[in-house]
């Protein structure tokens, strides 16, 4: 319990700074389809895309990002 009562104050602090993280982290995604899809036209090859490099690690940064606010908006509840 003690340990649970000092990270009260800093609560609110980390989640700010995660909330942050995961709308940078969310907005920087790319989007699957190309710019032909904005005219009308058919991709049908970004329907089946998978995640390589910068985009799968902020795809996974992002479900992290999203667990830890999760879990500190739990503690915040809690106490």
């Amino acid at each position: 319990m003690e340990i649970i009562q000092t990270v009260q104050p800093a609560l609110p602090y980390v989640q700010i700074i995660l909330s942050v993280l995961l709308v940078a982290g969310i907005l920087l995604q790319q989007r699957g389809s190309s710019l032909g899809g904005a005219f009308g036209g058919d991709n049908f090859s970004s329907a089946f895309h998978k995640r390589r490099g910068a985009e799968l690690f902020l795809f996974q940064f992002s479900i992290g990002i999203a667990i830890l606010f999760v879990i500190a908006t739990f503690l915040n509840v809690l106490v």
